[in-house]
């Protein structure tokens, strides 16, 4: 019988998280070294992941920069044999890279919808498979969706209003679940978390905004903090969720519980 220590011991792990130089996704790659894993970062400006990489380093793991466009097969494929050489194995998947574009339904533009497809479905997909050929060779294998809770109901279109994105995301949520059917096979664990509203660089401008009409919306009455996405992902990338595949789980300040 294993400790909880134990379990949730990521010690010589290798995490690889997409959009992982800001935001949230810098939050979790921070969990994740915090946990003993070696993290990469890889997203389009590979000066910004280089930046975040020395940050990861200071807890006093490996990190590994990758400028990479993960809607490209092609950069992905790069990208994991980058992995590989250095590391020279791959455990962790946390698919976090996405982007949305706000504008009524009526006026969205098809190039931007498709756009937010390519960046919050396709590119999980692609990562998922390029990555998932090396869990099934070694038989294990974490992937980590982030959704949002914008994939689990419909919005208030006064404070959000990109339909793309809450439906990109709601497919990400079935993606997870069919996903994780197919390679239970292979002992491979999906899972997904659908983040509430976290104050990124990318939202800020909205939060300004909309500050009060968010918060109400939100039980807790407060944002998501630089802290509260580092055990569920932690949780999720570790042996103590072996037995966890399929699941959707928001964090939220309980905003889809209201």
């Amino acid at each position: 019988m294993a400790t909880i220590q134990e379990l949730m011991n990521l010690d010589d792990r290798v995490s690889v998280v997409t959009g992982g130089a800001t935001g949230i996704g810098l939050q979790m790659a921070k969990g994740l070294a915090e946990a003993g894993s070696n993290i990469v970062i890889c997203s389009r400006r590979v000066e910004v992941c280089a930046e975040a990489a020395a940050q990861i380093e200071k807890i006093g793991v490996k990190a590994l920069a990758v400028g990479c466009d993960v809607t490209k097969p092609d950069q992905v494929e790069a990208m994991k044999a980058a992995v590989l050489k250095k590391f020279g194995r791959v455990d962790v998947l946390v698919n976090n890279a996405g982007r949305a574009w706000a504008a009524p339904p009526e006026d969205t533009p098809l190039e931007r919808w498709q756009q937010v497809f390519d960046l919050n479905i396709t590119a999980p997909f692609l990562c998922a498979q390029v990555l998932g050929r090396e869990f099934i060779q070694q038989k294990r294998g974490k992937i980590i969706n982030i959704a949002s809770i914008a994939g689990l109901v419909g919005r208030n279109p006064q404070t959000y209003n990109s339909i793309a994105y809450g439906a990109s995301k709601g497919a990400l949520v079935n993606f997870t679940r069919d996903l994780a059917v197919k390679w239970a096979q292979h002992n491979i664990q999906v899972n997904a978390i659908c983040p509430g509203f976290f104050v990124t660089p990318i939202n800020e401008k909205l939060y300004a905004k909309n500050k009060d009409n968010i918060e109400r919306e939100i039980p807790l009455k407060r944002t998501g903090g630089p802290d509260d996405l580092k055990g569920i992902v932690v949780l999720l990338a570790s042996p103590a969720s072996d037995f966890m595949t399929g699941a959707i789980i928001p964090v939220d300040g309980g905003a889809v519980a209201w």
